[in-house]
């Protein structure tokens, strides 16, 4: 049992607090709240456990938000689904089976791809808008998403960090839609990916729940907050911000 005092209790409600809020702003939000469990003492492959447990409130909360532009969805959802439940387990076997120094020595590498993708996102945005300006029924899935949607869920499903970012940026190129609409099927396949991870995860044992009874209501009210707090914040600042402490955390864990 991992001890928490009451100020690294406090600097991981706070970190929660803001993750759920960079998540609702911009995608990002485990660069934050991952590396403060580092940094309270949880092992790495367990601090990853931890952080998908904390985190998924806010995925279900914005799923939740997101109903109506889920609408007529239906053909797409189910497939991406399947491929995405299928991505999950095998990124949690890798993550649960696979030896704890492998996952230590390439988390920094993670973190900054996760910065990459993080970094990349306004320009992958606009080439999105402009792509996608129409709204399309469904049509058969070509391969090629599946395959990347598969792809996608290992990743999420192993680390997580920028997986939002990711997958909108896939969805985009391979599906003819609104963006809304894509970002709602997004968030409905972030929770689902975090779902089958956590039910993996909580099976072995290895959750820390201290730290989880204090990250996932201050993750939910972040991400309440976060919605208020993007119509007000210039999303190139808090961007900058997440990506400049994603940098510095991987330089640490480097050096």
């Amino acid at each position: 049992m991992h001890h928490l005092g009451a100020g690294t209790a406090a600097a991981l409600a706070a970190a929660a607090l803001v993750a759920g809020a960079v998540n609702a702003v911009a995608g990002g939000g485990s660069l934050i709240s991952f590396p403060a469990l580092l940094w309270a003492g949880y092992d790495p492959v367990v601090a990853n456990i931890t952080n998908a447990v904390a985190l998924l409130p806010g995925y279900a909360g914005g799923t939740f938000g997101y109903r109506p532009e889920l609408r007529g969805q239906g053909t797409r959802i189910r497939a991406l689904t399947a491929v995405s439940v299928a991505g999950a387990v095998l990124g949690s076997v890798l993550l649960l089976a696979g030896p704890a120094s492998v996952f230590s020595r390439i988390v920094p590498w993670l973190i900054l791809f996760a910065c990459a993708v993080l970094a990349a996102q306004p320009a992958i945005a606009r080439w999105l808008r402009a792509r996608n300006s129409g709204t399309h029924a469904d049509h058969r899935l070509p391969v090629a998403l599946l395959a990347s949607q598969l792809a996608g869920a290992v990743y999420g499903a192993y680390f997580g960090a920028g997986l939002g970012v990711l997958m909108l940026a896939l969805l985009g190129i391979f599906v003819d839609d609104g963006l809304q609409r894509l970002n709602a099927l997004k968030g409905l396949l972030s929770l689902v990916i975090n779902l089958v991870a956590v039910l993996c995860f909580v099976v072995t044992g290895r959750v820390a729940w201290t730290a989880v009874a204090i990250m996932a209501v201050a993750s939910l009210a972040g991400g309440r907050a976060g919605v208020t707090l993007a119509r007000r914040l210039d999303d190139r600042v808090l961007r900058v911000l997440v990506i400049a402490f994603g940098v510095a955390v991987a330089i640490k864990l480097l050096v």
